[in-house]
């Protein structure tokens, strides 16, 4: 933003450029790097920041001083990603995965602190893993929370670990933040992640990532089944087509099409 433009940025834009420059960073940001972008006087740099806090649009991170996306900003996102035109699309996209996999296929949206399934289409098996549009799970032990611990930078995967509790959920968790660290950076690597049976027993998933137009992480699509029908072998040889069918999906987003 040139020097004219930040002179002249009419009142009622100023808290929605704020929620652009954050929405473009991408990680939790202080005042002071947004206003860098915005050339604001610093009180009224604060003063939006404390609007949007106490709206529920941003909220502070764990350092007291940077800010991310709050519940209400995140929930519009949910809700733009969920637009009928795209849902649309996008459960076509699911529906042709699922069909080729044999499997059910899942779209994750990361929260605060948990993954939420956004959308997902159904195994016409009758055994099937229940897990409804809008369930919670954890980060540390399921393959699309690993995928998204993946795009965080070091700091603040650290962050994430040291004040989180890593509940033993199934005996093959890992409960061991040096453990969980080294299987970050594998998933970091590879590009796609597992579950290994570690968020519930007898169901293995894989995950990749769905990126947006910066090629940053905005959801994960990831397919699982019960382990009595499928082995982590089994599982990588779908690799191709679930990226081919996140690419589809990062392009649905970034284009608006629906075709």
């Amino acid at each position: 933003m040139d020097a004219d433009s930040k002179e002249t940025i009419p009142t009622n834009l100023r808290l929605l450029l704020v929620i652009e420059q954050i929405a473009e960073a991408g990680v939790p940001v202080t005042p002071t790097h947004v206003n860098s972008r915005l050339g604001l006087p610093k009180p009224t740099i604060h003063r939006l920041f404390a609007t949007l806090e106490e709206e529920g649009f941003l909220q502070r991170d764990m350092d007291g001083r940077s800010y991310s996306p709050g519940p209400r900003l995140r929930h519009m996102a949910g809700g733009i990603l969920s637009s009928l035109r795209i849902r649309t699309a996008r459960q076509a996209i699911l529906r042709r995965l699922s069909r080729e996999i044999g499997e059910t296929c899942n779209i994750a949206l990361p929260d605060r602190d948990a993954m939420t399934y956004l959308e997902r289409v159904e195994t016409e098996w009758p055994l099937r893993i229940q897990l409804p549009i809008g369930t919670r799970v954890p980060f540390y032990c399921t393959a699309s929370g690993k995928m998204y611990l993946s795009s965080l930078d070091r700091t603040h995967l650290k962050k994430y670990i040291a004040t989180t509790r890593l509940e033993r959920r199934t005996p093959n968790t890992i409960t061991d933040p040096a453990a969980l660290i080294e299987e970050i950076a594998t998933v970091r690597r590879n590009g796609y992640a597992l579950d290994r049976e570690e968020f519930m027993q007898d169901m293995i998933a894989v995950a990749v990532p769905v990126l947006d137009i910066n090629r940053r992480l905005m959801v994960t699509l990831s397919f699982h089944a019960p382990s009595q029908r499928f082995d982590v072998e089994r599982a990588l040889g779908f690799l191709e087509p679930l990226r081919a069918a996140a690419e589809d999906l990062s392009q649905l987003v970034i284009d608006g099409r629906s075709d």
